[in-house]
Protein backbone atom coordinates (compact mmCIF):
# COMPACT_ATOMS: atom_id res chain seq x y z
CA UNK A 1 0.00 0.00 0.00
CA UNK A 2 2.74 2.47 1.20
CA UNK A 3 3.82 4.42 3.58
CA UNK A 4 1.44 7.11 5.67
CA UNK A 5 2.72 10.79 5.04
CA UNK A 6 2.65 13.08 8.21
CA UNK A 7 0.00 15.47 6.22
CA UNK A 8 -2.68 12.59 5.01
CA UNK A 9 -6.19 12.48 4.12
CA UNK A 10 -8.51 10.85 2.04
CA UNK A 11 -11.32 12.93 1.46
CA UNK A 12 -11.30 15.06 -1.44
CA UNK A 13 -13.61 14.61 -5.08
CA UNK A 14 -11.67 16.81 -7.79
CA UNK A 15 -13.96 18.76 -10.66
CA UNK A 16 -12.32 19.06 -14.03
CA UNK A 17 -14.47 21.26 -15.84
CA UNK A 18 -17.66 20.15 -14.93
CA UNK A 19 -19.14 22.16 -17.45
CA UNK A 20 -17.22 20.22 -20.03
CA UNK A 21 -18.47 16.78 -18.94
CA UNK A 22 -22.06 17.95 -18.95
CA UNK A 23 -21.55 19.24 -22.49
CA UNK A 24 -19.80 16.25 -23.38
CA UNK A 25 -22.89 13.79 -22.07
CA UNK A 26 -25.21 16.23 -24.23
CA UNK A 27 -23.10 15.32 -27.28
CA UNK A 28 -23.29 12.25 -26.71
CA UNK A 29 -27.37 11.87 -26.31
CA UNK A 30 -27.46 14.40 -29.48
CA UNK A 31 -25.15 12.49 -31.84
CA UNK A 32 -25.25 8.37 -30.43
CA UNK A 33 -28.56 8.60 -29.33
CA UNK A 34 -27.16 6.80 -26.01
CA UNK A 35 -29.13 7.64 -23.03
CA UNK A 36 -26.67 8.54 -20.08
CA UNK A 37 -27.47 8.59 -16.30
CA UNK A 38 -26.25 11.19 -13.71
CA UNK A 39 -23.62 10.04 -10.39
CA UNK A 40 -23.00 6.69 -10.34
CA UNK A 41 -24.92 6.06 -13.12
CA UNK A 42 -22.96 7.15 -15.97
CA UNK A 43 -21.20 4.02 -17.30
CA UNK A 44 -17.75 4.19 -18.30
CA UNK A 45 -16.21 3.01 -21.63
CA UNK A 46 -14.14 -0.09 -21.53
CA UNK A 47 -11.48 0.73 -24.64
CA UNK A 48 -8.86 2.94 -24.62
CA UNK A 49 -10.17 5.18 -27.38
CA UNK A 50 -12.55 8.04 -26.58
CA UNK A 51 -11.72 9.75 -30.56
CA UNK A 52 -8.97 11.77 -28.88
CA UNK A 53 -6.57 12.29 -31.81
CA UNK A 54 -4.32 13.99 -29.48
CA UNK A 55 -3.95 11.90 -27.04
CA UNK A 56 -0.76 11.29 -25.67
CA UNK A 57 -0.10 7.67 -25.46
CA UNK A 58 2.67 5.17 -25.09
CA UNK A 59 4.93 8.17 -25.28
CA UNK A 60 6.58 8.37 -21.63
CA UNK A 61 7.60 12.08 -22.45
CA UNK A 62 7.83 12.72 -19.13
CA UNK A 63 6.69 16.43 -20.13
CA UNK A 64 4.51 19.01 -18.70
CA UNK A 65 1.23 17.84 -18.98
CA UNK A 66 -0.87 19.80 -16.59
CA UNK A 67 -4.15 19.81 -18.89
CA UNK A 68 -5.56 16.56 -19.67
CA UNK A 69 -6.36 16.72 -23.72
CA UNK A 70 -9.34 14.26 -22.96
CA UNK A 71 -12.14 16.39 -20.94
CA UNK A 72 -14.72 13.51 -21.44
CA UNK A 73 -14.76 11.73 -18.14
CA UNK A 74 -16.85 8.98 -18.28
CA UNK A 75 -17.82 8.32 -14.56
CA UNK A 76 -17.98 11.02 -11.98
CA UNK A 77 -18.97 9.31 -8.84
CA UNK A 78 -21.33 11.33 -6.51
CA UNK A 79 -21.02 13.17 -3.60
CA UNK A 80 -21.87 10.94 -0.46
CA UNK A 81 -21.65 7.75 -2.84
CA UNK A 82 -21.08 4.28 0.27
CA UNK A 83 -17.97 2.47 -0.91
CA UNK A 84 -15.63 -0.68 0.55
CA UNK A 85 -11.73 -0.86 -0.08
CA UNK A 86 -9.65 -3.79 -0.25
CA UNK A 87 -6.32 -4.13 -0.94
CA UNK A 88 -5.58 -7.48 1.03
CA UNK A 89 -7.98 -10.29 1.08
CA UNK A 90 -8.30 -12.86 4.56
CA UNK A 91 -9.77 -15.37 2.09
CA UNK A 92 -7.08 -18.50 1.70
CA UNK A 93 -8.24 -18.12 -2.38
CA UNK A 94 -7.45 -14.41 -2.42
CA UNK A 95 -11.17 -13.61 -3.04
CA UNK A 96 -12.63 -10.99 -2.07
CA UNK A 97 -15.80 -10.47 0.14
CA UNK A 98 -18.43 -8.35 -2.12
CA UNK A 99 -21.09 -8.80 0.44
CA UNK A 100 -20.51 -5.21 2.12
CA UNK A 101 -23.71 -3.29 0.24
CA UNK A 102 -21.38 -0.54 -1.62
CA UNK A 103 -22.42 0.94 -4.82
CA UNK A 104 -18.08 1.38 -5.35
CA UNK A 105 -15.30 -0.76 -4.64
CA UNK A 106 -11.57 -0.41 -4.50
CA UNK A 107 -9.91 -2.85 -5.13
CA UNK A 108 -5.92 -4.08 -6.07
CA UNK A 109 -5.52 -4.02 -9.96
CA UNK A 110 -2.59 -6.92 -10.03
CA UNK A 111 -4.05 -9.28 -7.55
CA UNK A 112 -7.57 -9.35 -9.09
CA UNK A 113 -8.54 -10.78 -12.54
CA UNK A 114 -10.92 -9.29 -15.23
CA UNK A 115 -13.74 -12.10 -14.26
CA UNK A 116 -13.75 -10.70 -10.26
CA UNK A 117 -14.04 -6.90 -11.67
CA UNK A 118 -16.49 -8.13 -14.32
CA UNK A 119 -18.63 -10.18 -11.39
CA UNK A 120 -18.86 -7.00 -9.22
CA UNK A 121 -19.95 -5.07 -12.39
CA UNK A 122 -22.27 -7.73 -12.66
CA UNK A 123 -23.95 -6.79 -9.07
CA UNK A 124 -24.29 -3.16 -10.36
CA UNK A 125 -20.67 -1.86 -8.86
CA UNK A 126 -18.32 0.79 -10.03
CA UNK A 127 -14.89 -0.64 -10.06
CA UNK A 128 -11.72 1.23 -8.86
CA UNK A 129 -8.61 -0.25 -9.18
CA UNK A 130 -5.75 0.29 -6.78
CA UNK A 131 -1.38 0.86 -8.14
CA UNK A 132 1.32 2.44 -6.23
CA UNK A 133 1.91 5.29 -8.78
CA UNK A 134 4.77 6.54 -6.72
CA UNK A 135 6.90 3.59 -5.36
CA UNK A 136 8.62 0.50 -6.28
CA UNK A 137 7.56 -2.81 -4.99
CA UNK A 138 9.67 -5.35 -5.39
CA UNK A 139 6.72 -8.16 -5.22
CA UNK A 140 4.78 -6.94 -8.38
CA UNK A 141 4.76 -8.60 -11.31
CA UNK A 142 6.45 -6.16 -13.15
CA UNK A 143 8.74 -5.33 -10.62
CA UNK A 144 11.98 -6.35 -12.72
CA UNK A 145 10.99 -3.21 -15.14
CA UNK A 146 12.21 -0.26 -12.82
CA UNK A 147 15.44 0.70 -13.34
CA UNK A 148 17.49 1.07 -10.44
CA UNK A 149 18.59 4.82 -11.01
CA UNK A 150 14.82 5.49 -10.16
CA UNK A 151 14.78 3.97 -6.94
CA UNK A 152 14.37 6.13 -4.23
CA UNK A 153 14.72 5.87 -0.16
CA UNK A 154 13.17 2.85 1.62
CA UNK A 155 9.38 3.50 2.48
CA UNK A 156 9.29 3.17 6.82
CA UNK A 157 7.31 0.01 7.58
CA UNK A 158 6.51 -1.03 4.07
CA UNK A 159 9.90 -3.50 3.29
CA UNK A 160 10.17 -4.04 -0.32
CA UNK A 161 9.05 -0.75 -0.89
CA UNK A 162 11.24 2.30 -2.13
CA UNK A 163 10.08 5.74 -3.34
CA UNK A 164 10.21 6.69 -7.54
CA UNK A 165 11.60 9.44 -9.73
CA UNK A 166 8.52 10.48 -10.85
CA UNK A 167 9.61 12.89 -13.55
CA UNK A 168 11.49 9.23 -15.06
CA UNK A 169 10.33 8.83 -18.80
CA UNK A 170 11.19 4.78 -17.83
CA UNK A 171 9.16 5.28 -14.56
CA UNK A 172 5.96 6.71 -16.94
CA UNK A 173 6.34 4.01 -19.33
CA UNK A 174 5.23 1.26 -16.66
CA UNK A 175 2.50 3.62 -15.69
CA UNK A 176 0.91 3.45 -18.88
CA UNK A 177 1.02 -0.29 -19.36
CA UNK A 178 -0.66 -0.15 -15.95
CA UNK A 179 -3.25 1.57 -16.81
CA UNK A 180 -3.39 -0.15 -20.32
CA UNK A 181 -3.96 -3.38 -17.87
CA UNK A 182 -6.70 -1.42 -16.23
CA UNK A 183 -8.21 -1.50 -19.28
CA UNK A 184 -7.90 -4.50 -20.45
CA UNK A 185 -9.05 -5.58 -17.00
CA UNK A 186 -12.20 -3.82 -17.30
CA UNK A 187 -12.14 -1.03 -14.04
CA UNK A 188 -13.88 2.45 -14.47
CA UNK A 189 -11.41 4.22 -12.49
CA UNK A 190 -7.78 4.07 -10.87
CA UNK A 191 -6.71 4.85 -7.47
CA UNK A 192 -2.47 5.77 -8.09
CA UNK A 193 -1.22 5.78 -4.65
CA UNK A 194 2.11 7.50 -3.08
CA UNK A 195 2.19 10.39 -5.02
CA UNK A 196 2.94 12.49 -2.23
CA UNK A 197 7.06 10.90 -2.24
CA UNK A 198 7.94 15.28 -1.73
CA UNK A 199 6.46 15.18 1.53
CA UNK A 200 8.81 12.20 2.45
CA UNK A 201 12.31 11.46 3.03
CA UNK A 202 12.50 10.13 -0.85
CA UNK A 203 16.35 10.39 -1.64
CA UNK A 204 15.63 11.66 -4.99
CA UNK A 205 14.66 15.09 -4.07
CA UNK A 206 11.38 14.96 -5.47
CA UNK A 207 9.59 18.59 -5.24
CA UNK A 208 5.65 19.46 -5.07
CA UNK A 209 5.85 20.88 -8.54
CA UNK A 210 6.94 17.30 -9.90
CA UNK A 211 4.41 15.78 -8.46
CA UNK A 212 1.63 18.46 -9.59
CA UNK A 213 3.24 17.44 -13.22
CA UNK A 214 3.03 13.86 -12.27
CA UNK A 215 -0.68 13.88 -11.23
CA UNK A 216 -2.21 15.79 -13.96
CA UNK A 217 -0.19 13.55 -16.20
CA UNK A 218 -1.59 10.48 -15.10
CA UNK A 219 -4.85 12.49 -15.42
CA UNK A 220 -4.44 12.55 -19.00
CA UNK A 221 -3.37 8.99 -19.04
CA UNK A 222 -6.07 7.98 -17.32
CA UNK A 223 -8.87 10.07 -19.43
CA UNK A 224 -7.70 9.19 -22.73
CA UNK A 225 -7.90 5.58 -21.78
CA UNK A 226 -11.73 6.11 -20.76
CA UNK A 227 -10.73 5.97 -17.07
CA UNK A 228 -12.05 8.21 -14.06
CA UNK A 229 -8.76 8.91 -11.58
CA UNK A 230 -8.46 9.99 -8.24
CA UNK A 231 -6.29 12.60 -6.32
CA UNK A 232 -4.77 9.68 -3.02
CA UNK A 233 -3.92 11.85 -0.09
CA UNK A 234 -1.53 14.80 -1.67
CA UNK A 235 -3.56 17.85 0.25
CA UNK A 236 -0.73 20.20 -0.49
CA UNK A 237 -1.26 19.86 -4.35
CA UNK A 238 -5.44 19.76 -4.53
CA UNK A 239 -5.58 23.28 -6.06
CA UNK A 240 -3.14 22.30 -8.88
CA UNK A 241 -4.53 19.09 -9.56
CA UNK A 242 -8.63 19.02 -8.57
CA UNK A 243 -9.61 20.24 -11.78
CA UNK A 244 -8.34 16.78 -13.58
CA UNK A 245 -9.52 14.47 -10.22
CA UNK A 246 -13.13 12.78 -9.95
CA UNK A 247 -12.79 12.17 -6.57
CA UNK A 248 -10.31 12.09 -3.60
CA UNK A 249 -8.70 9.27 -1.37
CA UNK A 250 -7.64 10.66 1.93
CA UNK A 251 -5.96 8.41 5.02
CA UNK A 252 -6.78 9.69 8.21
CA UNK A 253 -7.52 13.49 7.58
CA UNK A 254 -9.60 13.18 11.12
CA UNK A 255 -6.89 11.98 12.73
CA UNK A 256 -4.81 14.07 11.82
CA UNK A 257 -7.06 17.14 12.06
CA UNK A 258 -6.61 18.02 8.04
CA UNK A 259 -10.21 17.05 6.66
CA UNK A 260 -10.94 20.74 5.85
CA UNK A 261 -8.00 20.38 3.37
CA UNK A 262 -10.03 17.83 1.71
CA UNK A 263 -13.42 19.56 1.59
CA UNK A 264 -12.30 21.58 -1.52
CA UNK A 265 -13.25 18.12 -3.26
CA UNK A 266 -17.03 18.35 -2.12
CA UNK A 267 -17.17 21.85 -3.17
CA UNK A 268 -16.58 21.02 -6.39
CA UNK A 269 -19.01 18.42 -6.10
CA UNK A 270 -16.39 15.20 -6.20
CA UNK A 271 -16.41 12.95 -3.27
CA UNK A 272 -14.05 12.07 -0.60
CA UNK A 273 -13.52 8.56 -0.34
CA UNK A 274 -12.49 8.88 3.44
CA UNK A 275 -10.69 6.03 5.56
CA UNK A 276 -9.71 6.18 9.50
CA UNK A 277 -7.76 3.54 11.11
CA UNK A 278 -9.10 3.88 14.99
CA UNK A 279 -7.25 0.23 15.74
CA UNK A 280 -3.78 1.25 14.85
CA UNK A 281 -1.07 -0.11 12.76
CA UNK A 282 -0.94 -3.61 14.44
CA UNK A 283 -4.21 -4.63 15.04
CA UNK A 284 -6.07 -6.25 12.29
CA UNK A 285 -9.24 -8.06 13.32
CA UNK A 286 -12.91 -8.22 12.70
CA UNK A 287 -14.07 -6.33 15.97
CA UNK A 288 -16.04 -3.43 16.28
CA UNK A 289 -14.06 0.06 17.22
CA UNK A 290 -15.77 2.07 19.90
CA UNK A 291 -18.69 4.70 19.80
CA UNK A 292 -16.22 7.43 20.36
CA UNK A 293 -13.82 6.13 17.90
CA UNK A 294 -16.93 6.01 15.18
CA UNK A 295 -17.60 9.63 15.96
CA UNK A 296 -14.11 10.78 15.95
CA UNK A 297 -14.33 9.33 12.36
CA UNK A 298 -17.33 11.06 11.24
CA UNK A 299 -17.52 14.46 13.01
CA UNK A 300 -14.00 16.14 12.22
CA UNK A 301 -13.95 19.17 11.04
CA UNK A 302 -15.70 19.44 7.41
CA UNK A 303 -15.86 16.01 7.18
CA UNK A 304 -19.83 15.77 6.88
CA UNK A 305 -20.13 14.79 3.56
CA UNK A 306 -17.35 12.55 3.45
CA UNK A 307 -17.94 8.89 2.60
CA UNK A 308 -16.33 7.48 5.74
CA UNK A 309 -15.29 4.16 5.89
CA UNK A 310 -13.29 2.56 9.50
CA UNK A 311 -10.97 -0.08 8.17
CA UNK A 312 -8.11 -2.11 9.56
CA UNK A 313 -4.24 -1.10 8.18
CA UNK A 314 -4.00 -4.01 6.45
CA UNK A 315 -7.43 -3.12 4.52
CA UNK A 316 -8.47 -6.59 4.45
CA UNK A 317 -12.35 -7.43 3.65
CA UNK A 318 -13.47 -5.78 7.41
CA UNK A 319 -15.30 -2.27 7.45
CA UNK A 320 -17.60 -0.11 9.49
CA UNK A 321 -19.27 2.27 6.98
CA UNK A 322 -19.99 5.81 8.73
CA UNK A 323 -22.92 7.79 7.08
CA UNK A 324 -24.30 11.24 9.08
Amino acid sequence: MGALSSKTGWWAWSTKKKALIFGTVALIIVGLGVGLGAGLGIGLKKSGDDGNDNDDEGTGSGTNTTTPTNTTVKWQPAVGAKWQIVLKSELDDDEITTSVDAPIYDIDLFDNNKTVIADLQKMGRKVICYFSAGTYEDWREDASEFADADKGNNLDDWPGEKWLKVTSTSVRKIMQTRLDLAVTKGCDGVDPDNIDGYDNDNGLDLTEAEAIDYVNWLASQSHSRGLSLGLKNGGDIIDSVIDNMQWCVNEQCAEYDECDTYAAFIEADKPVFHIEYPKGDDTNNNKSVTTAQEKAACTANSSGNFSTVIKNMDLDNWELTLHV
